[in-house]
């Protein structure tokens, strides 16, 4: 079960990059991270509202409380990745964030051991966490003519910056703590009011952002920009509920998180069909590395 949740989490999470970008690149909208905020506090409000009220969820301000650390680091990491948005393309800003998952797989198997893993297992990891890291090697040290004959032909163009590498590489670090600490919690709260307190926790955070930017900024919701946001939204909150569950198996959780960061593959993908990026040799090759690394983890149920 965990390699399907896994995988819908996968798919789930590259649609949400892929309308979170649509919403967020207006570089002169300097507040779309916060609307895109707003729109996944309140998706995941209601999603948090149904599972209380219909699906029979129990919820506390003790486990609120417990989980709310890193709720935080989530709502974080995810703040700083929306931001990032504007400054670089989809195709290389994803991955640089997913690199997360090679971070908790390090994590996991230096705190938690790997001795239950196969050497085709740890294979496969290093496969997916090698091709992560090296996407965002890549576009780190490609050549600025070469940068910008790639994008000639989009709607959007990109420079090569500190801050456009910095907040991806933020929101990894932060990802990953998260991702680390949620599985060690999870061992003492049920994963189904553990995501309660999550999206409780990201509508409490949107109703701050949005007293924020509308009652004290006096900036407008435009419906018409803020759709994608919300389709976006719809996306992330339904790829957390199935990755809630992902990696509360702890035993496969060095193979889950490597998966799920792996969501980069597909966003790249998606980037290059809907946003008509393009991307170098060396950035597919690395997508390669990631793809292979999923297939002997699928093929083999490791």
């Amino acid at each position: 079960m965990w390699l399907w949740l896994s995988l819908i989490t996968l798919l789930c999470w590259s649609g949400s990059d892929l309308f979170s970008k649509i919403g967020c690149r207006d570089g002169s909208d300097k507040y779309s991270h916060l609307k895109m905020v707003i729109a996944v506090g309140v998706v995941m409000g209601l999603h948090a509202a149904y599972e209380i009220f219909v699906g029979g969820t129990e919820i506390s301000w003790s486990v609120i409380w417990t989980y709310l650390p890193i709720s935080l680091l989530y709502i974080s990491s995810m703040a700083l990745g929306y931001l990032g948005l504007r400054y670089i393309e989809l195709s290389v800003s994803s991955p640089i964030c997913n690199s997360s998952g090679a971070l908790v797989a390090v994590l996991t198997l230096l705190f938690v051991g790997g001795e239950d893993y196969s050497p085709l297992a740890l294979l496969a990891i290093a496969l997916v966490c090698v091709g992560a890291i090296g996407l965002g090697v890549v576009d780190a040290t490609e050549d600025p003519e070469l940068r910008a004959e790639r994008q000639k032909d989009g709607n959007y163009k990109y420079a090569k910056s500190f801050l456009a590498l910095a907040l991806p590489v933020a929101y990894c670090i932060l990802d990953a703590a998260g991702t680390f600490a949620d599985n060690r919690v999870l061992e003492t709260l049920d994963e189904g009011s553990a995501n309660c307190a999550y999206e409780l926790t990201f509508l409490a955070a949107a109703v701050f952002c949005f007293i924020y930017v509308v009652l004290i900024k006096k900036d407008r919701l435009v419906p018409k920009m803020e759709g994608p946001k919300y389709l976006g939204a719809i996306c992330e909150t339904a790829g957390q509920f199935a990755y809630i569950y992902a990696i509360a198996d702890t035993s496969h959780l060095a193979m889950s998180a490597p998966i799920i960061s792996s969501y980069c593959a597909a966003s790249v993908l998606w980037s290059r069909l809907f946003l008509k990026e393009k991307l170098s040799w060396k950035h597919y090759g690395m997508i390669c590395l990631v793809v292979i690394g999923i297939a002997i983890m699928g093929i083999f149920d490791l």
